[in-house]
């Protein structure tokens, strides 16, 4: 069985001929005749039959050497770079070639795919935090509002009842570009899509116009991908462009986000909390640990009052900028006042975002996906707020990511929290000790008097944690969010978070709960 995207389940077949004709590739192999292509994949392991197999060049090995592979899988034809040729071409089909097959992929999936017309309202989501849990309150929004959505986040892909789990947070522009067919198959009306800085620099987003895209906030985080924090900054810009998007709505609650109100090439609405300069203003009106309610007043003085099931003003910012982006998208802002008020507030689940593991007695227990300084900071002071006891922190840092954050990462973490446990995450290739080490450095640093303990284990971690925590208290547990795995020395372990902390909870006598859904 194919591991490949979710894809138009009734393709209309491509002259492989056209193609080439079309962008003006040579035929470096074979002779593309009568062949008729249904589909675009760039791994060889997804691959279904009549695709055109584009074989990108890799780190460490080129994609024309997966070639036979793809054949063998169904394959009908391959796209490659001049380098890639001759191992193309002993796949004995028809080699088309281009100088720069990644550059192309965008354009030739949605050629393939015909996605150049009658696509759902796409709203596109980015920022440094606070992504996935803009897309999924903008598709928990979408549902109270009875409109068919797809969405597409770290998280998940979805349309409609089919689902599959995410491993990039865009997905490739093939990939990307099959899911928007089969959204039109289906009759998607809106569809909610993450797109990372990765995504629009190494063209996962191409040949793709979004109606609306939103801008959550910028922080330290992908050093290892980008130079600087302005080359960071960049990629993001690049997605408020004509060719790209629209409109856009930016919450300018930092210095980056006034930037790209600034700097955006297409008109921009813009949000804030409280009264600073801003068309559109958010009052955070109550705060529990259960839900945040707010004010979200619109330019022309119109205002709506509802609630997230989610601690924090940073949630309440989230959901304004998903509504204020269903407006721009065009939807009536008394259309959503009427669907919250009836549901009793916003009805949105995103997974291993501030989810709450734990019943009602015993410390509250949240699991997160942030991953970075002022993920933790924002996450730590948020939960503090609605805390009348003490909050533990559990943590660890990404092996194979930039190694710049994590000393400020140990530094917030024992600065907000009361305690801290440092555990390991996905050292991947690295030392995991020093990965610790360098984390236990910044909390040091930043409190030498901290409560802090290094427990290597994530589950004897957890442990540690439930055991340092009462009535009252809370522990936060960031970094593995959704994912249902570790990744050591190259091998994924099944880690389920998720499942850890309950029985975690359970083991120490209390009642964890349960979100009710297949956590998968």
């Amino acid at each position: 069985m194919s591991d490949g995207p979710l894809r138009p389940e009734h393709p209309v077949p491509r002259s492989l001929a056209r193609i080439a004709e079309e962008f003006g590739f040579e035929t470096g192999a074979g002779d593309p005749g009568e062949a008729e292509v249904t589909g675009v994949a760039i791994s060889s392991r997804a691959v279904e039959d009549g695709d055109l197999y584009v074989a990108l060049p890799g780190r460490n090995v080129h994609g024309a050497r997966f070639a036979v592979e793809a054949v063998e899988g169904g394959a009908v034809a391959v796209l490659t770079d001049p380098v890639g040729l001759a191992a193309a071409a002993e796949a004995g089909v028809p080699v088309l070639v281009t100088a720069e097959p990644r550059a192309a992929l965008g354009a030739v999936a949605a050629f393939v795919y015909r996605t150049d017309t009658g696509l759902p309202t796409l709203y596109a989501v980015t920022g440094t935090n606070g992504k996935t849990s803009v897309v999924h309150l903008l598709d928990g929004l979408l549902g109270q509002l009875g409109v068919l959505a797809a969405i597409s986040s770290t998280a998940e892909r979805r349309i409609g009842d089919a689902r599959l789990d995410a491993h990039l947070t865009t997905p490739e522009a093939s990939d990307l570009h099959a899911m928007l067919a089969r959204m039109k198959e289906t009759g998607v009306r809106a569809a909610a899509i993450e797109v990372s800085a990765q995504a629009l620099t190494r063209h996962r987003v191409d040949a793709v116009v979004f109606d609306v895209a939103g801008f959550t906030n910028l922080s330290h985080d992908h050093l290892d991908d980008y130079a600087d924090m302005e080359t960071y900054f960049a990629a993001k810009l690049a997605l408020f462009d004509p060719d790209r998007a629209s409109r856009g709505v930016v919450l300018v609650d930092d210095d980056w986000g006034r930037r790209v109100a600034d700097e955006s090439r297409i008109p921009i609405a813009t949000v804030a909390l409280g009264d600073g300069d801003a068309d559109w203003h958010v009052e955070v009106t109550e705060q529990r640990a259960d839900r945040t309610t707010f004010t979200l007043t619109a330019p022309d003085g119109r205002s709506m009052t509802t609630s997230v099931p989610f601690f924090g003003a940073y949630m309440a910012a989230n959901a304004a900028l998903a509504i204020v982006m269903l407006v721009e998208g065009g939807v009536d802002l008394g259309e959503i006042e009427h669907a919250t008020t009836r549901d009793g507030g916003i009805d949105a689940y995103i997974p291993g975002r501030i989810e709450r593991l734990s019943g009602d007695r015993g410390p509250a227990f949240y699991l997160d996906y942030g991953h970075t300084p002022d993920a933790f900071r924002t996450t730590l002071r948020a939960l503090k707020a609605v805390t009348p006891g003490r909050v533990v922190m559990v943590f660890g840092a990404d092996g194979d990511r930039d190694r710049t954050k994590r000393f400020d990462m140990g530094a917030i973490a024992a600065t907000e929290a009361d305690a801290v446990v440092v555990t390991d995450f996905h050292p991947r290739s690295e030392d995991p000790a020093a990965i610790r080490r360098t984390l236990l450095e910044g909390a040091r640093a930043a409190r030498p008097d901290g409560e802090l303990h290094e427990v290597p284990d994530p589950r004897e971690a957890v442990r540690t944690a439930v055991g340092l925590a009462g009535e009252g208290d809370a522990i936060l547990y960031a970094g593995p969010g959704h994912e249902n795995y570790r990744e050591v020395a190259g091998v994924k372990l099944p880690y389920s978070a998720r499942t850890d902390a309950r029985m975690a909870l359970a083991e120490a006598g209390w009642e964890p709960a349960f979100a009710g859904i297949d956590e998968r």
